[in-house]
């Protein structure tokens, strides 16, 4: 038996639902993708749902361990990228034993994004000649690294003297709605307005229903209105909710209804 299956008949053995079992600790998603085996939990995070279990973190490794060579050296890196020591993590992963189906994906996302890690902070420290070499080796084929490593390593090549991604890179509005993004699931408003405001284009829905989030956050509730109207035809059932308390806050209660109306049309 897997991890993940283990996992999921220890919670259900104790009674708990996903919900319960994560508390504030990690959020459901996550949980699932460890139980369905598509992710693999940090120790830390191991640690904490073998004490929710009542379990032993041995008793979710054990088979697995038997099942793999790397299951060491993967716990290693893994705790290393968490604690923000990259290079030793890299450096752990040198001694990656390739094929190993339970362990090769993350092993090659933590490669990767290690040595993205190490050449921001290369480029930051003007060492671009060692910036350069991280950034070739971040350039390892995979099939798991998804489009948001991509974009970050373009970006970072974009620092480099010399180096054109003209025709790469992606959008800078993408990057900067996807980090606003961020900046708002952290409580960060002032930062993902700022971050908004860099954009070139303002019009977009997208980027009306992140700037109307912003505001909302930061108590503007007539500017969060007027932004959330441009997103209206696009994001309906998104923008209703808001609008509906936006306008209790102004005490527009008649458009208030009109939104608490629309809401309980919705599909």
């Amino acid at each position: 038996m897997e991890l993940g299956e283990k996992l999921r008949q220890a919670r259900l053995e104790a009674g708990l639902s996903q919900r319960q079992l994560c508390a504030e600790e990690i959020t459901r998603n996550m949980l699932s993708q460890i139980e369905h085996g598509t992710a693999h939990p940090s120790m830390k995070t191991l640690q904490y749902l073998a004490a929710r279990l009542g379990k032993t973190v041995g008793y979710f490794l054990e088979e697995e361990a038997a099942a793999s060579p790397n299951q060491g050296l993967v716990l290693t890196a893994r705790e290393q990228f968490d604690a923000g020591d990259y290079a030793a993590s890299a450096a752990t992963l040198e001694g990656f034993r390739q094929p190993d189906p339970l362990f090769d994906r993350e092993a090659q996302l933590l490669w990767i994004q290690c040595h993205l890690e190490l050449a921001e902070q290369a480029l930051d420290g003007g060492r671009i000649p060692y910036a350069r070499t991280l950034l070739e080796k971040a350039d390892r084929p995979s099939v798991y690294c998804g489009p948001e490593l991509r974009r970050r390593r373009l970006l970072l090549l974009g620092r480099l003297p010399g180096h054109a991604v003209s025709g790469q890179l992606p959008s800078l509005d993408d990057e900067l709605l996807l980090r606003a993004e961020e900046a708002l699931a952290a409580q960060e408003p002032e930062l993902a307005a700022r971050l908004l405001e860099a954009a070139q284009d303002r019009t977009a829905p997208r980027w009306l229903l992140l700037r109307g989030d912003a505001w909302l956050a930061m108590g503007d509730h007539r500017e969060a209105a007027r932004c959330f109207h441009g997103a209206e035809d696009t994001f309906p059932s998104e923008t209703a909710a808001r609008l509906e308390g936006c306008y209790r806050e102004l005490e527009d209660y008649k458009r208030a209804y009109e939104y608490a109306c629309k809401q309980k049309k919705a599909p």
